[in-house]
């Protein structure tokens, strides 16, 4: 509980405490007084505040008079006259009172005056066994005639003090909001340059691919990969064709290749043809290319050409294998990804190194390229061999001169006789227009796809005798040739292939019916007796003995029937 410890409060004594003002924060300063007077009048807190002697009023006028106070000391009666308040202490009392007596602050008279602070406020007092006096805040007094001093917020209360805590959390928000912004302006910057780069990446694929469509590079849209879709049709590009034979002086046989300049897509290609293509000979009979090449000449066999491949050839350049090794020569040797092992011819024993290894970037000299180029290994077909001519012809290419001049000086220095149809200087400059492609990567080597009977089948050949040559494949009538099947009893693999160029070369059509048991005897069998002269012929050409030959059934569409035995000699073929 709390007593009231005023100066009219009971139970107190003589320990009685009166307010003699506020200090600088606001709270309130007691004293300690001697209690005069026997009775008190209770202490109204709402009275009026500007009565001079209860409390002064700092905006009161100077020179008004309050009614009298009264002294709650004195039993009531009224207290002296002060006269008006000076807040600084400099005023005189009135009325008989001491003159000049100072006051502070807080209306308390100075050391040395005799007069009561008129203004008791009712506290409320804590159960503590004493209150340690508090003494007011000193103040200078001041001389009259001094301006009166300025308050400072600083004085009051409720001025909040600075919390560093505060302060703390306004730096953290700040750093967080700060950062968060970072970070969301390096997301954007991040997306801005994806899709920078985006947009430039587009632009150049878009580049490439009309740079590509307008040099007619574009493989969707190439003549030489699609039957239609072009700028230009296939049938209506210019083309430079020739005919190149490569005779084998030591081993027998040719080899035949086409080189194709297109100049109106600038790309260049070089087109293997087989042995194996049927052809119509000079009489009208049908024949294979192989024995074209041999029986009916440059000029006729070139005519041929063109009539089963619907297209137009310039000229036909013989190489014999001795010519090619020259060529090797001048040009400083090719370099070709070989795919075999090479035996030297002029080895005199077995086991000894190989002329060209196989390998990848092999540099072959004029006697490597030619034994590479006519490289047939046992059991192989034809083509394998026909490709690495291909190979050979390829790096030729990219080691001749651009120059026409350059290439026609080669050419000349090589001292062939040449087909009428074809001059050095024709031929020189042809090879220099290839090599300029080649060495940018644009020719490329392309098989004529030949069915077993030696026919182009449209479907197969579209891809080249269209789109490379231009041209419409137009093979031999089938009724044209006796049709030949072949099985193979001997018990040896190559004998089949063997047997297949052999008739083939005779103006045969072969027709293959896989292997069989192994017998001793061959036969050649025949339904129709019209055939019986045909297939004496199929046995004479094969090497077999007359007797060999027989009537009887034949197998499926073919018009004589062969079964190859162990008394087959491919050499007497």
């Amino acid at each position: 509980m709390n007593d009231r410890y005023d100066a009219g409060a009971a139970g107190y004594g003589a320990d009685q405490y009166e307010l003699v003002g506020y200090d600088e924060y606001g709270q309130p300063v007691y004293r300690q007084v001697q209690a005069q007077q026997t009775q008190q009048q209770p202490y109204d807190p709402y009275a009026q505040q500007h009565q001079q002697g209860y409390g002064y009023d700092p905006y009161a006028q100077q020179g008004q008079q309050s009614p009298p106070a009264y002294d709650y000391g004195t039993g009531g009666q009224p207290a002296p006259d002060y006269g008006s308040y000076d807040p600084y202490g400099t005023a005189t009392h009135q009325g008989g009172a001491a003159q000049g007596v100072p006051q502070d602050l807080y209306g308390q008279a100075t050391a040395g005056t005799t007069g009561r602070q008129p203004r008791v406020a009712e506290q409320t007092a804590r159960q503590t066994p004493h209150i340690p006096q508090q003494a007011g805040p000193d103040h200078d007094q001041e001389a009259p005639g001094e301006p009166q001093r300025d308050y400072h917020t600083e004085q009051f209360a409720f001025v909040e003090e600075p919390d560093a805590h505060s302060e703390d959390v306004i730096d953290w928000l700040k750093f967080t909001e700060n950062r968060t912004e970072r970070r969301e302006e390096a997301r954007r910057r991040a997306r801005g340059r994806i899709v920078a780069l985006a947009v430039v990446l587009a632009l150049v694929a878009a580049g490439g691919v009309g740079y590509l469509w307008y040099a007619g590079k574009l493989p969707a849209l190439s003549s030489e990969d699609s039957a239609a879709g072009t700028a230009t049709a296939a049938g209506a590009q210019k083309r430079d064709v020739i005919v190149v034979h490569l005779h084998d002086t030591k081993g027998g046989g040719t080899s035949t290749a086409l080189l194709v300049d297109n100049t109106t897509t600038e790309r260049g290609t070089t087109v293997l043809v087989p042995n194996s293509l049927a052809l119509t000979s000079d009489d009208g009979t049908t024949t294979t290319l192989a024995k074209s090449v041999e029986d009916d000449g440059s000029d006729g066999t070139r005519d041929a050409l063109d009539t089963v491949l619907g297209t137009d050839i310039e000229g036909t350049w013989r190489l014999d294998t001795p010519y090619l090794q020259n060529l090797v020569d001048l040009v400083g040797n090719i370099d070709v990804d070989t795919d075999a092992e090479v035996p030297d011819p002029a080895a005199k024993k077995k086991g000894q190194a190989p002329l060209v290894n196989k390998d990848r970037d092999q540099t072959l000299s004029g006697k490597m390229a030619v034994a590479y180029a006519t490289y047939r290994a046992p059991g192989e077909a034809q083509n394998a061999q026909l490709e690495r001519f291909g190979q050979v012809m390829q790096g030729i290419l990219r080691k001749m001169s651009s120059d026409p001049q350059a290439a026609t000086t080669t050419i000349q220095t090589l001292a062939q006789i040449l087909d009428p149809s074809l001059t050095d200087k024709d031929l020189g400059t042809f090879l220099a227009g290839l090599s300029d492609l080649a060495k940018g990567g644009d020719v490329k080597t392309d098989l004529l796809p030949v069915q077993n009977d030696g026919t182009l089948s449209a479907q197969a050949s579209a891809r080249v005798v269209k789109n490379v040559l231009g041209g419409t494949a137009k093979s031999p009538d089938k009724d044209a040739a006796v049709s030949v099947s072949v099985q193979n009893a001997t018990g040896v693999k190559d004998n089949t292939e063997k047997a297949r160029v052999v008739l083939l070369n005779g103006g045969f059509t072969f027709l293959e019916s896989g292997t069989g048991t192994a017998r001793t005897a061959s036969e050649v069998v025949y339904a129709d007796a019209a055939d019986k002269a045909n297939a004496a012929e199929v046995a004479k050409t094969l090497g077999l003995p007359a007797g060999s030959v027989t009537k009887g059934k034949t197998s499926g569409s073919a018009d004589v029937s062969v079964v190859l035995g162990q008394d087959y000699k491919p050499s007497a073929g």
